[in-house]
């Protein structure tokens, strides 16, 4: 199978944002904490491994995560530069990033690379949209569906 893509969304599927105390206030005030100190949901070291491993298997990894809701220019600035720096914090390995609007429609962000695309993402309006290939539904281990695309 050629041009295989891992699509990851970030907030509930490997970040922990809804974990994060007084997270929904937090962000109506344009406070980006929560996406700075929002714990991963898995462990990233082996989470790192099987993804590097399903690299070199031939697949990409893009993160496609939209940024908060209702926000001004400013306030994305601050929440693309806080998803950034949680991404580099947790080396989580991707091959491209797309830090979207909130609504956006995530399928559009990755279209353009063809092939069979599979989206790990916890909103299941989202999973039920996506018409790229498959789905991982993230409110689930998803360590146990990516050993599974290594045949393991």
């Amino acid at each position: 199978m050629a041009n295989k893509i891992l699509v990851f969304d970030m907030d509930g599927t490997i970040a922990d944002l809804y974990g994060v105390k007084d997270w929904l206030p937090m962000l109506r005030a344009y406070d980006d904490t929560p996406y700075k100190v929002a714990k991963p949901m898995y462990d990233m070291g082996m989470l790192k491994i099987i993804l590097e491993t399903l690299k070199m298997q031939g697949w990409r990894i893009a993160v496609t995560t939209w940024l908060s809701k209702g926000a001004t220019a400013e306030y994305d600035d601050a929440v693309r530069k806080a998803k950034l720096a949680w991404l580099d914090k947790y080396n989580f390995p991707y091959d491209e990033v797309h830090l979207v609007k909130y609504g956006t429609t995530k399928a559009n962000c990755t279209r353009g690379l063809g092939g069979f695309q599979v989206l790990v993402d916890d909103n299941k309006k989202i999973r039920d949209g996506w018409t790229l290939g498959d789905t991982i539904d993230a409110n689930k281990n998803i360590i146990d569906d990516l050993l599974a695309l290594l045949g393991i």
